[in-house]
């Protein structure tokens, strides 16, 4: 495994712990202010009640289910939800966090809302109370596990039961799911050896998988919907590529006008777990960050994609993980696999599940960074085949979609590439005797 001394942290460019809570308040509290440039109070005050009441199954766009004020408010609600919870957990604002904050941010945009993640919250920390280990070492699970969120306003508004019935049933399912997922989460790592960023995904595909069968058992039809808003892409476009010019000036900013740390983050292959502040600093990781979200927008742009909640969401996603195992050089090999798929078969490519999936498929950016470009190009590929139809299997409750389907190619893909020892030199990469594992439980130490 790759070793960071104590010289090397002091070289890299850092900010305050207080500064970095700051630099994500002010980012929080502007999606707030975005809302009212929208929308009147008036209307983001009913879409919100309007966002809170919905099941919210993949994919539910919360612009064109409401407005685009009211979304861009629940988004802000969400992330500072998020800061809060790092604050009451005594965690420091690391890569494995920002991922986690930024993707409750963009997945706000289309599934996730104060409601119905809630339960799932209380319940990952249940478990850390229940089994006397730190509120930090539930931290990531509490993130990433509000992918179920839907399951919750599932049982809560979409199943035509009474809500003294169903609301009391939905958030006992959340806490079900909160409760069991730190240590499913665990074990998941080690099945995909650390290669599919999303684990957490994978392991709410499970858990997602379980809960609808039960469902469809008593009689229950859960399915995926298809609401999404068009005709955004030219505000949408400039707050995007506003917020990610200043992330990226932010970086070097910090960085003192300089590229330092970026090397160390490009010679990566990027694998669970690797916290891009601790090897590289603050300044190289907003520098990457922001170059990932000017790329993915207008990689969308370029494709002829609409940008909406749920490519929103995937670009936030992308950019959170710039911070936890992304980087530019990793992220083009499985989203080229992704995209010429797409064209070889019948899939269209401007389809907004065809955009994000081509978005997500970066949860396996460590296959193309460990393994070489044609091997990410191969699972992206393989990726894209997978994620088309294996939502199915979870009824859309599973957000993180991709995550499922990423983690079934890594447990597929990378086996056969380690029997055929197939690797790329001159990168640094985790020592897979090292239980990955033991790797992200690490990052959350304080």
């Amino acid at each position: 495994m790759t070793t960071i001394t104590v010289e090397e942290k002091i070289s890299y460019s850092s900010v305050p712990e207080k500064t970095m809570f700051v630099i994500f308040t002010i980012f929080a509290l502007l999606l707030g202010v975005i809302a009212f440039l929208f929308n009147s109070p008036q209307e983001i005050w009913d879409g919100f009640w309007l966002i809170m009441r919905s099941p919210a199954n993949l994919l539910t766009d919360y612009i064109e289910l409401a407005n685009a004020g009211a979304t861009f408010f629940n988004a802000s609600i969400m992330t500072l939800e998020a800061l809060l919870i790092v604050r009451l957990c005594k965690a420091k604002i690391n890569g494995p966090v920002i991922a986690g904050i930024l993707i409750i941010t963009g997945f706000s945009f289309f599934g996730k809302n104060f409601y119905n993640s809630l339960p799932i919250i209380i319940g990952a920390f249940s478990y850390a109370k229940v089994t006397h280990i730190p509120y930090s070492k539930s931290l990531l699970a509490a993130l990433f596990g509000t992918a179920l969120s839907p399951l919750v306003s599932e049982l809560s508004f979409g199943e035509e039961l009474p809500l003294l019935i169903g609301v009391p049933l939905g958030i006992a399912a959340g806490f079900i799911v909160g409760f069991i997922l730190p240590p499913l989460a665990r074990h998941a790592v080690t099945f995909t050896k650390g290669f599919s960023l999303y684990n957490i995904g994978f392991t709410c595909g499970l858990i997602g998988t379980v809960f609808t069968s039960l469902m469809r058992n008593f009689g229950k039809q859960v399915d995926s919907v298809s609401i999404l808003a068009s005709g955004y892409n030219v505000p949408f476009s400039i707050f995007l590529f506003s917020l990610f010019i200043c992330t990226t000036l932010l970086g070097l900013l910090i960085n003192k006008w300089t590229f330092k740390g970026m090397e160390k983050i490009l010679n990566h292959s990027g694998q669970l777990s690797t916290d891009y502040v601790e090897i590289a600093g603050d300044g190289a990781t907003f520098l990457n960050m922001g170059l990932l979200g000017i790329i993915t927008t207008t990689y969308i742009l370029i494709l002829g994609g609409e940008i909406n909640g749920p490519v929103i969401g995937g670009i936030f996603s992308v950019v959170g993980f710039g911070a936890f195992g992304k980087n530019v050089k990793t992220i083009f090999p499985p989203m080229l696999g992704a995209t010429f798929m797409s064209f070889v078969t019948l899939h269209d490519t401007q389809n907004t599940s065809i955009l994000i999936a081509i978005l997500f498929v970066t949860t396996l950016a460590p296959i193309a960074g460990h393994y070489g470009a044609v091997a990410g190009f191969i699972a992206g590929a393989l990726h894209l085949t997978l994620v088309v139809n294996v939502s199915f299997l979870h009824g859309g409750v599973n957000l993180y979609n991709n995550g499922f389907a990423g983690g079934l190619v890594a447990a597929i893909f990378v086996p056969i590439l380690e029997a055929l020892k197939i690797h790329r030199a001159g990168y640094e990469y985790m020592d897979q005797e090292v239980d990955p594992a033991d790797e992200v439980e690490r990052n959350l130490d304080i």
